[in-house]
């Protein structure tokens, strides 16, 4: 019998299963009734795990749902082909791939050698989850002139060797390594 939860205890980045399918918890936010014999609702910001669409639905704090089929294990990526991207499993050493629409956008934060966690969902992969930072070496950015700037926080395009583009500050040049925020894609500083 699987563990349902109420839709109160729900919290941020918590997994659950909504009308067949699993559901990352984004955000959530609990409004109590000022009323008497008001209910209490819970409004939760969540990302289907299967089509990665995200929305907003609100539910009675006595809803429940059940744990979804989830499992989490490690992996590193290996290369990309026209089958898709390729990741081995760090305990069987089998070869799980990713069709380049689970992947998405995430493809720009794949380096060689990348230890990241894939989602199984029923026994099949469904999605990767990255460390909180990557380090990329940085393959094109003009060069910072010294007094182009009257006080600190003045940045440049960049672009990484995997084609991702961010803001970087001036003393950064071609060639080095960068840290990159994997949720915000931002620049988190040198490698």
């Amino acid at each position: 019998m699987a563990v349902l939860i109420e839709a109160i205890e729900i919290k941020r980045k918590m997994f659950f299963e909504f009308e067949g399918a699993p559901y990352h918890c984004v955000d959530v936010d609990v409004s109590k009734p000022t009323a008497r014999g008001g209910q209490t609702l819970v409004r939760i910001k969540m990302r289907n795990l299967l089509t990665r669409a995200v929305f907003d639905k609100t539910f009675k704090a006595g809803e429940k749902f059940s744990e979804p089929d989830l499992a989490v294990i490690s992996a590193t990526y290996l290369y990309a082909d026209s089958d898709g991207y390729h990741f081995m499993d760090q305990e069987t050493f089998e070869t799980l791939t990713l069709r380049a629409d689970t992947i998405g956008d995430d493809r720009e934060l794949l380096v060689d050698n990348l230890a990241v966690q894939i989602q199984k969902y029923n026994g099949n992969p469904i999605g990767v989850q990255f460390p909180p930072h990557v380090e990329l070496m940085v393959t094109d950015t003009e060069p910072g002139v010294r007094g182009d700037t009257a006080s600190g926080g003045v940045t440049k395009q960049a672009t990484l060797e995997t084609g991702l583009s961010i803001r970087v500050p001036l003393f950064i040049k071609e060639g080095e390594k960068v840290k990159v925020h994997t949720e915000t894609r931002e620049f988190a500083g040198r490698a």
